[in-house]
């Protein structure tokens, strides 16, 4: 039974990673509408996976609550937020049940007004310890440091109004930089990561990768 309960998935994975990677290259009706199936299978087991991470996280919460933990004062807030955002969806579809004249709706009241000032103050806050960072790594204690600090004062400048008025050259230099170094240093990266996500493809479909199982290896 546990043989069973071990093979199925691996024999699922194998052909649907199969089916999915010639499907890709067979422009055929049938490969379309096999497409078309998987798609909507992806969004509702998406929709599932949805409700699965809403109860983890407020399992989360309602255990450092019980528990007392540090910081469960927080977790009153998720709570809270949750709630509130679910009782607007629920009246009227997110109007304003109590002035019909007001543009927008509730959800554009919590985004503009709560959303929005939260992420700026989170970011602010972030700043102080990016700029911190950003100190100890520029620090030119070698060749590859120094020619880091001086191309990243270099875009910093020409992305501001300053920068321009020392000289016009610096935002040209700061695009060059940003178009020819950094977008081969990007690509290279995105290289890298596709053939990561390639190889670990291969490692699923084959079997060698299992703990999509719920084990290791």
């Amino acid at each position: 039974m546990n043989f069973l309960k071990r093979t199925i998935p691996l024999i699922i994975a194998f052909v649907m990673g199969v089916l999915m990677a010639m499907q890709y290259y067979v422009p055929h009706k049938l490969s379309q509408d096999l497409l078309e199936v998987v798609s909507k299978w992806d969004r509702i087991i998406a929709g599932f996976a949805v409700f699965i991470g809403a109860y983890s996280l407020f399992h989360l919460h309602w255990t450092r609550m019980k528990r007392k933990v540090e910081g469960w004062g927080y977790s009153v807030f998720v709570y809270l937020g949750a709630i509130i955002t679910l009782v607007f969806g629920l009246l009227n579809g997110g109007k304003f049940f109590w002035n019909d004249k007001q543009e927008g709706t509730m959800f554009d009241w919590l985004y503009y007004y709560i959303q929005v000032p939260a992420g700026a103050t989170i970011f602010s806050i972030l700043a102080f310890f990016i700029a911190s960072a950003a100190y100890r790594t520029f620090r030119a204690r070698t060749n590859e440091s120094t020619v880091l600090l001086i191309a990243a004062i270099i875009v910093m400048l020409g992305r501001v109004p300053i920068g321009n008025y020392i000289s016009h050259y610096i935002p040209a230099v700061a695009d060059w930089i940003m178009a020819v170094p950094n977008l081969a240093a990007k690509r290279g990266i995105l290289l890298g990561v596709s053939l990561g996500a390639i190889a670990t493809s291969l490692k699923i479909i084959i079997g060698i990768e299992r703990s999509y199982l719920g084990g290791g290896d």
